[in-house]
């Protein structure tokens, strides 16, 4: 066992002799694995081992750097994505970590959700279909993005993004909303990788944004008539995109002052002088070609370019007073461009920045309740992705995802570790591992925030600019509370959206996703439209093969949904229940159908499933 640790370790890349020699002797499965390993030939594992990209993001020290077992590389991929194949758990375990994580944010961005909606001719004005006034293209678009896009890992980090930088379609009532929110869900995809700063710029001035939070139409101050600029973006700016509400130390704790109290990190005056910066802005409309969609002339539409342009700067809206906040000053009278470039420049610079940001993605992705020294390390690679450079989003990402304590086996047995899968992730993973399609390409997966009826929850369309849950939420009388544990995503949970998932899970894991006009772009409900039906629909090719055989059935789904994860006492009730109802490899395709969407809804409402560790 020692000779084949050897043979594939390199340096820091692998796990030490020891690790892998104990782990070995616990789990006869990664036995197995490292016997494969030695087999596949020194050569092989020493060139995953040495790939520039995997060592630029593998930080010093980490022990758990490689996945040993088919279950280390389905966790892996179940928090660096959304779902976990075969094919994707062979190639974790032919790499390290990092390796394989550098090879997934190199791959190219897939198609944009703004080419996807023109692709399906949602850009067109045309008075019957009123695309530029519907929410539903928005829906389609995200949900399509979620469950097709070959770039995973990107739309995984997006999805993320969007719920710390948030904008909700629910909030968007202006024309081309759909394509304002596609725009800006692409500028999220595309500076998933990037630089915090100049993210944090692009959703500054994004038109989507600029709507929600007021940016759009703000002006400067009018004494004549006692307007003052809108505070709104200068507020959430600063509490919810950048620094938070009280001063932090790099691991994320609270810092407090001399009688024990916490620190705030701006006042009200700072919100005011800040709001200034913020004038001038609105959309840009230099390129707008206007229709009319009737002979009065009473309706008139634009295009949609001003949706995906940067807001256009008016210096005579601008405000030219002084700016005074966070201890930065900004002379009267300095350009708009300046004084923006000022203004964010002292935001992203601010020490509260990393570990705000960035234990609110390891809550995202990994856990609710990161230890001080994960968040630290985090913070860390915010400071200084290891050459340098600050708010590097592609180190962060990678120092969430490789770290020890999203990695270490420990996390499995520890009570406070983990997170709550969220309802929209359970419907993505649930499509993405078993293939469903739209035989129409309608891709009609719309609104399903209804608790009561549906997930509870649906992409892009938060309540409110705070999201669907505070990150410090604690479920009041429980266990958790009593320990002092957030749990975020119980903020949305109720007795009704319990209920109302598995009573929507049963119908779409049986059955698809009903559309009346898949054949349509538009959202209709034509009754005696002949294509009307189940266009959204999974295939379950491997396992409707395992059907007859229950154990091997439930196996199979324990590891790409749960990671291995699920106890085996229940994996035996659940093959007990399954058995009740007999089958043999002859039985017809319906009956076998039902035993794997039985199975299915009985590991995707299994508490170690919901619990995502």
């Amino acid at each position: 066992m020692r000779a084949v640790a050897a043979i594939g370790c390199t340096g820091d890349c692998c796990m030490t002799h020891e690790d892998t020699d104990t782990l070995a002797a616990a789990d006869p499965v990664a036995e197995r694995w490292v016997q494969r390993a030695a087999l596949a030939g020194a050569a092989g594992l020493l060139a995953a081992c040495s790939t520039p990209g995997g060592r630029l993001l593998q930080r010093p020290g980490q022990q758990y750097s490689r996945a040993h077992t088919p279950e280390d590389a389905a966790r892996f991929l179940l928090q660096a994505q959304f779902s976990a194949s075969d094919a994707e758990i062979a190639a974790v375990q032919q790499h390290s970590y990092a390796d394989w994580l550098a090879q997934q944010l190199d791959a190219p961005q897939g198609q944009t959700g703004w080419d996807w909606l023109n692709e399906r001719g949602y850009g067109a004005i045309d008075n019957t279909t009123r695309y530029f006034d519907h929410f539903y293209p928005g829906d389609y678009m995200v949900w399509n993005q979620l469950m097709t896009a070959p770039d995973a890992v990107r739309k995984r980090l997006t999805l993320a993004l969007s719920e710390f930088f948030v904008v909700s379609l629910t909030g968007l009532d202006f024309a081309w909303r759909s394509h304002a929110l596609a725009h800006y869900w692409d500028t999220l995809a595309r500076h998933a990788l990037g630089n915090f700063r100049t993210l944090l710029e692009e959703v500054t001035l994004n038109p989507a944004m600029g709507h929600y939070l007021n940016t759009k139409g703000n002006q400067k101050e009018n004494a004549a008539t006692g307007r003052v600029p809108d505070e709104n973006y200068a507020r959430e700016v600063m509490q919810l995109f950048t620094i938070g509400l009280v001063q932090l130390n790099a691991d994320g704790s609270e810092k407090t002052g001399t009688n024990g109290q916490r620190l705030e990190t701006y006042s009200q005056n700072d919100v005011t002088q800040l709001a200034r910066v913020f004038t001038g802005y609105d959309f840009d409309q230099r390129q707008n070609v206007t229709v009319v969609l009737d002979p009065e002339g009473k309706r008139k539409v634009g295009n949609t370019n001003f949706a995906k342009q940067r807001m256009a700067f008016a210096a005579n809206r601008h405000s030219e007073q002084a700016v005074h906040f966070l201890g930065t000053s900004i002379a009267a009278n300095t350009p708009g461009a300046d004084a923006l470039k000022k203004a964010l420049d002292t935001l992203f610079l601010h020490p509260n920045v990393g570990p705000f940001f960035g234990k609110q993605m390891i809550q995202r992705l990994v856990t609710s309740n990161p230890s001080p020294a994960y968040v630290a390390r985090v913070s860390a690679a915010f400071a200084d992705n290891g050459r340098g450079v600050r708010g590097d989003l592609r180190a962060v990402f990678a120092a969430i995802l490789l770290d020890d304590e999203a990695r270490s086996p420990a996390g499995l047995r520890d009570p406070q570790f983990g997170r709550l899968r969220e309802p929209m992730l359970r419907l993505v993973q649930w499509g993405r591992t078993f293939g469903i399609t739209s035989a129409q390409g309608s891709w009609k997966i719309g609104d399903l925030s209804n608790p009561a009826t549906q997930l509870g929850q649906s992409p892009l369309r938060s309540p409110s600019v705070f999201n669907f849950f505070r990150p410090g939420y604690v479920p009041p009388a429980t266990q958790m509370a009593a320990a002092g544990a957030s749990a975020p995503e119980f903020q949305i949970v109720t007795e009704s959206s319990v209920a109302g998932y598995i009573n929507y899970l049963q119908g779409v894991v049986r059955n698809g996703i009903f559309v009346n006009d898949p054949d349509l772009p538009h959202n209709v409900n034509n009754s005696r439209n002949p294509k009307r039906g189940f266009d959204i629909q999974a295939r379950y090719t491997p396992e409707l093969a395992l059907a007859p055989d229950a154990k091997a059935l439930v196996a199979r789904l324990n590891l790409l949904l749960c990671a291995g994860q699920l106890p085996a006492a229940l994996q035996a009730r659940m093959v007990t229940a399954l058995n009740a109802t007999p089958l043999n490899a002859t039985s017809p395709l319906d009956k076998r159908l039902d035993r794997v969407a039985a199975a299915v809804l009985l590991t995707m409402a299994a508490p170690q499933y919901l619990v995502q560790k």
